[in-house]
């Protein structure tokens, strides 16, 4: 599980930078210089923070608890939180390319509701790991001769 958490931060590490790239190249070629707010602007950080940072962390409790030796909801969550990042940052992508490129489509309900999905894998992923957390927390500390 270890070199599976590793890898996945670094993968979201470089979906991070490349996302950060993308912003800064779609508004210079598109002559974007308005002060207000994008979706797009957002990609970057919540890539780095939500996919390597959230994924080091547990690379870390894992290290600490062996988290994933204690509940089987540790691999489930896992999976639930990469889809959850990876839904709430390809919708951000979306609606931000879409209202830097000037289409209207970027405020529709729709999109938006699509876009709260990805909040909502999110937190069932969140809940799944606190859950597993917990039953690590509890288990009896190993010991080392």
């Amino acid at each position: 599980m270890e070199k599976l958490l590793f890898r996945s931060s670094a993968i979201w590490a470089v979906l991070g930078l490349l996302s950060g790239v993308y912003y800064r190249e779609l508004t210079r070629f598109q002559g974007w210089d308005h002060p207000t707010f994008t979706q797009l602007s957002t990609v970057h950080t919540h890539t780095l923070v939500l996919g390597c940072l959230f994924m080091l962390v547990m690379l870390a409790l894992e290290r600490v608890f062996r988290v994933s030796q204690h509940s089987p909801l540790a691999a489930k969550a896992y999976v639930v939180w990469n889809v959850g990042v990876g839904w709430t940052v390809l919708m951000q992508t979306v609606k931000g390319t879409l209202q830097v490129t000037g289409q209207e489509l970027y405020s529709s309900p729709a999109i938006a509701g699509i876009s709260g999905l990805g909040h909502i894998i999110l937190t069932a992923g969140f809940a799944l790991y606190f859950h597993a957390l917990a039953k690590a927390v509890k288990a009896p500390a190993e010991t080392s001769d």
